[in-house]
Protein backbone atom coordinates (compact mmCIF):
# COMPACT_ATOMS: atom_id res chain seq x y z
CA UNK A 1 0.00 0.00 0.00
CA UNK A 2 1.24 3.26 -0.78
CA UNK A 3 1.69 6.17 1.75
CA UNK A 4 -0.89 8.63 1.90
CA UNK A 5 -0.09 12.30 2.69
CA UNK A 6 -2.75 14.40 3.72
CA UNK A 7 -2.36 17.67 2.42
CA UNK A 8 -1.27 20.57 4.74
CA UNK A 9 -4.60 22.56 3.69
CA UNK A 10 -6.69 19.34 4.18
CA UNK A 11 -5.05 18.79 7.44
CA UNK A 12 -6.30 22.40 9.26
CA UNK A 13 -9.54 22.12 7.41
CA UNK A 14 -10.24 18.73 9.36
CA UNK A 15 -8.79 19.82 12.77
CA UNK A 16 -10.50 22.64 12.25
CA UNK A 17 -13.99 21.04 12.07
CA UNK A 18 -12.73 18.63 14.82
CA UNK A 19 -12.51 21.81 17.23
CA UNK A 20 -16.01 23.25 16.08
CA UNK A 21 -17.73 20.01 17.37
CA UNK A 22 -16.30 20.44 20.72
CA UNK A 23 -18.16 21.85 23.61
CA UNK A 24 -18.27 25.90 24.18
CA UNK A 25 -16.79 25.45 27.46
CA UNK A 26 -14.32 23.77 26.82
CA UNK A 27 -12.80 26.25 23.90
CA UNK A 28 -13.01 28.97 27.02
CA UNK A 29 -10.33 28.04 29.46
CA UNK A 30 -11.41 30.54 32.57
CA UNK A 31 -8.62 30.44 35.93
CA UNK A 32 -10.69 30.11 39.14
CA UNK A 33 -9.66 33.77 39.91
CA UNK A 34 -11.93 34.74 36.63
CA UNK A 35 -14.74 32.13 37.57
CA UNK A 36 -14.53 33.67 41.53
CA UNK A 37 -14.80 37.57 39.47
CA UNK A 38 -18.13 36.04 37.67
CA UNK A 39 -19.41 35.05 40.68
CA UNK A 40 -18.40 38.37 42.67
CA UNK A 41 -19.98 40.50 39.78
CA UNK A 42 -23.24 38.14 40.14
CA UNK A 43 -23.37 39.50 44.45
CA UNK A 44 -23.00 42.83 43.15
CA UNK A 45 -26.43 43.20 41.22
CA UNK A 46 -28.08 41.35 44.18
CA UNK A 47 -30.30 43.79 46.13
CA UNK A 48 -31.61 41.09 48.50
CA UNK A 49 -31.81 37.22 49.26
CA UNK A 50 -33.15 34.97 51.35
CA UNK A 51 -32.60 31.38 51.84
CA UNK A 52 -32.99 27.89 54.50
CA UNK A 53 -29.18 28.68 56.18
CA UNK A 54 -27.16 25.65 58.28
CA UNK A 55 -23.65 26.37 60.06
CA UNK A 56 -21.46 23.01 61.13
CA UNK A 57 -18.82 24.54 63.98
CA UNK A 58 -16.90 21.31 64.86
CA UNK A 59 -18.99 19.31 66.35
CA UNK A 60 -22.45 21.51 66.74
CA UNK A 61 -24.66 22.30 64.07
CA UNK A 62 -27.35 25.29 63.87
CA UNK A 63 -29.79 25.64 61.36
CA UNK A 64 -32.52 28.76 60.67
CA UNK A 65 -33.62 31.17 57.60
CA UNK A 66 -31.06 34.23 56.65
CA UNK A 67 -32.39 37.56 55.42
CA UNK A 68 -30.17 39.83 53.63
CA UNK A 69 -30.70 43.50 52.20
CA UNK A 70 -28.14 45.34 50.39
CA UNK A 71 -26.08 46.82 51.56
CA UNK A 72 -25.61 45.96 55.64
CA UNK A 73 -28.57 44.07 56.28
CA UNK A 74 -28.60 40.55 58.45
CA UNK A 75 -31.42 38.40 59.90
CA UNK A 76 -31.17 35.25 61.27
CA UNK A 77 -34.06 33.34 62.68
CA UNK A 78 -32.82 30.23 64.09
CA UNK A 79 -34.58 27.01 63.55
CA UNK A 80 -31.56 25.45 65.99
CA UNK A 81 -31.19 26.81 68.74
CA UNK A 82 -35.14 27.84 68.77
CA UNK A 83 -35.88 31.29 68.94
CA UNK A 84 -32.93 32.42 68.91
CA UNK A 85 -31.86 35.58 66.19
CA UNK A 86 -29.24 37.35 65.17
CA UNK A 87 -30.27 40.78 63.52
CA UNK A 88 -27.38 43.39 62.12
CA UNK A 89 -27.93 46.74 60.63
CA UNK A 90 -24.39 48.15 59.57
CA UNK A 91 -24.04 49.55 62.91
CA UNK A 92 -25.16 47.03 66.29
CA UNK A 93 -25.72 43.32 66.23
CA UNK A 94 -28.01 41.92 68.16
CA UNK A 95 -27.92 37.79 69.52
CA UNK A 96 -31.29 36.90 71.45
CA UNK A 97 -30.40 33.56 73.00
CA UNK A 98 -33.24 32.26 74.56
CA UNK A 99 -31.74 29.29 76.17
CA UNK A 100 -29.77 31.89 78.69
CA UNK A 101 -32.24 34.83 78.38
CA UNK A 102 -29.98 37.19 77.19
CA UNK A 103 -29.45 39.65 74.69
CA UNK A 104 -26.17 40.65 73.49
CA UNK A 105 -25.70 43.86 71.44
CA UNK A 106 -22.25 45.20 69.53
CA UNK A 107 -21.83 48.25 68.09
CA UNK A 108 -19.88 47.18 64.95
CA UNK A 109 -16.42 48.90 63.88
CA UNK A 110 -16.59 50.54 60.78
CA UNK A 111 -14.63 48.04 58.83
CA UNK A 112 -17.14 44.85 59.93
CA UNK A 113 -19.04 43.85 57.21
CA UNK A 114 -21.90 42.21 58.85
CA UNK A 115 -23.03 40.46 55.96
CA UNK A 116 -20.44 38.25 55.57
CA UNK A 117 -18.64 36.92 53.03
CA UNK A 118 -21.87 35.54 50.73
CA UNK A 119 -22.12 40.05 49.75
CA UNK A 120 -20.93 41.60 46.87
CA UNK A 121 -18.71 43.59 50.00
CA UNK A 122 -17.86 40.25 51.25
CA UNK A 123 -16.57 38.79 48.10
CA UNK A 124 -14.33 41.94 47.34
CA UNK A 125 -12.92 41.17 50.61
CA UNK A 126 -11.58 37.99 49.87
CA UNK A 127 -10.76 38.67 46.48
CA UNK A 128 -8.12 41.26 48.23
CA UNK A 129 -6.96 39.03 50.93
CA UNK A 130 -7.51 35.00 49.18
CA UNK A 131 -5.38 33.50 46.29
CA UNK A 132 -8.06 31.60 44.38
CA UNK A 133 -8.01 28.79 42.39
CA UNK A 134 -10.20 25.86 41.17
CA UNK A 135 -10.24 23.11 43.86
CA UNK A 136 -9.70 20.16 41.76
CA UNK A 137 -10.57 21.14 37.90
CA UNK A 138 -13.05 23.84 36.52
CA UNK A 139 -15.06 21.14 35.07
CA UNK A 140 -19.04 20.89 37.97
CA UNK A 141 -18.48 18.35 40.73
CA UNK A 142 -20.43 16.79 43.00
CA UNK A 143 -21.42 18.58 45.92
CA UNK A 144 -21.06 16.02 48.06
CA UNK A 145 -17.98 14.06 48.08
CA UNK A 146 -19.15 10.62 49.89
CA UNK A 147 -19.12 7.55 49.34
CA UNK A 148 -22.73 7.83 48.03
CA UNK A 149 -21.89 10.95 45.89
CA UNK A 150 -24.30 13.47 44.75
CA UNK A 151 -26.82 14.52 41.91
CA UNK A 152 -25.99 18.18 42.80
CA UNK A 153 -23.63 19.44 40.37
CA UNK A 154 -21.51 22.36 41.99
CA UNK A 155 -18.10 24.33 40.99
CA UNK A 156 -15.23 24.35 43.82
CA UNK A 157 -12.89 26.96 44.40
CA UNK A 158 -10.37 26.59 46.93
CA UNK A 159 -9.08 29.89 48.32
CA UNK A 160 -5.66 30.29 51.05
CA UNK A 161 -4.57 33.50 52.61
CA UNK A 162 -1.95 35.97 51.36
CA UNK A 163 -1.35 36.70 55.17
CA UNK A 164 -2.13 35.59 59.09
CA UNK A 165 -4.31 38.62 59.65
CA UNK A 166 -6.99 36.63 57.98
CA UNK A 167 -9.58 34.87 59.98
CA UNK A 168 -9.57 32.16 57.92
CA UNK A 169 -6.70 29.69 56.83
CA UNK A 170 -8.41 28.22 53.58
CA UNK A 171 -12.09 28.37 52.11
CA UNK A 172 -13.83 25.73 49.80
CA UNK A 173 -16.45 27.73 48.19
CA UNK A 174 -19.05 25.41 46.10
CA UNK A 175 -21.04 28.00 43.52
CA UNK A 176 -23.63 26.58 41.43
CA UNK A 177 -23.87 27.26 37.98
CA UNK A 178 -25.66 29.99 38.36
CA UNK A 179 -22.91 31.58 40.29
CA UNK A 180 -24.61 31.64 43.80
CA UNK A 181 -22.99 30.50 46.99
CA UNK A 182 -24.07 27.13 48.13
CA UNK A 183 -21.59 26.19 50.36
CA UNK A 184 -18.63 27.44 52.27
CA UNK A 185 -16.42 25.41 53.98
CA UNK A 186 -13.30 27.00 55.82
CA UNK A 187 -10.76 26.48 58.67
CA UNK A 188 -10.42 29.16 61.07
CA UNK A 189 -6.83 30.92 62.40
CA UNK A 190 -7.03 28.45 65.19
CA UNK A 191 -7.88 25.64 63.05
CA UNK A 192 -11.55 24.60 63.47
CA UNK A 193 -13.66 23.44 60.89
CA UNK A 194 -16.40 25.59 59.80
CA UNK A 195 -19.27 25.12 57.52
CA UNK A 196 -22.15 27.44 55.74
CA UNK A 197 -24.69 26.01 53.95
CA UNK A 198 -27.42 27.93 51.56
CA UNK A 199 -30.86 26.12 50.45
CA UNK A 200 -33.46 27.30 48.44
CA UNK A 201 -32.00 31.02 47.61
CA UNK A 202 -34.52 33.05 46.66
CA UNK A 203 -32.99 36.82 45.42
CA UNK A 204 -34.81 40.01 44.43
CA UNK A 205 -37.91 39.63 46.35
CA UNK A 206 -37.79 42.72 47.72
CA UNK A 207 -37.78 42.38 51.16
CA UNK A 208 -39.27 44.98 53.41
CA UNK A 209 -36.80 46.84 56.11
CA UNK A 210 -39.57 46.16 58.53
CA UNK A 211 -38.07 41.85 58.56
CA UNK A 212 -34.70 43.81 60.10
CA UNK A 213 -36.36 45.39 62.75
CA UNK A 214 -35.94 43.55 66.03
CA UNK A 215 -36.68 44.47 69.76
CA UNK A 216 -35.64 41.36 72.39
CA UNK A 217 -38.19 40.29 75.21
CA UNK A 218 -38.12 43.07 77.63
CA UNK A 219 -37.63 40.61 80.16
CA UNK A 220 -34.28 39.18 78.57
CA UNK A 221 -30.88 40.19 80.87
CA UNK A 222 -28.42 42.54 78.32
CA UNK A 223 -25.09 42.51 77.61
CA UNK A 224 -23.73 45.29 75.82
CA UNK A 225 -20.31 45.18 73.29
CA UNK A 226 -19.63 41.30 73.63
CA UNK A 227 -17.32 40.83 70.80
CA UNK A 228 -14.83 43.58 71.78
CA UNK A 229 -15.12 46.53 73.98
CA UNK A 230 -16.36 49.68 73.33
CA UNK A 231 -14.47 52.33 71.25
Amino acid sequence: MKNMKIPVKTAVIIFGILLCALPVSAQEIITGQDFFDRVAENYQGIEDYSADFEMTVEDTVMSGLIYYKNPNLIRIDFLDPEEQVLVADGEIIQVYVPDYNVTLTQRLKDQTNPGGFATGEGLSLLRRNYQIAFKDSPDPQPLDNSSEGSSELVYKLFLTWRNTAQGFRQIELAVTPDLYIRRMTAVTADRRNIEFTFKDIQVNQSIPMARFEYDSPPSSNNFDNFLYGAE
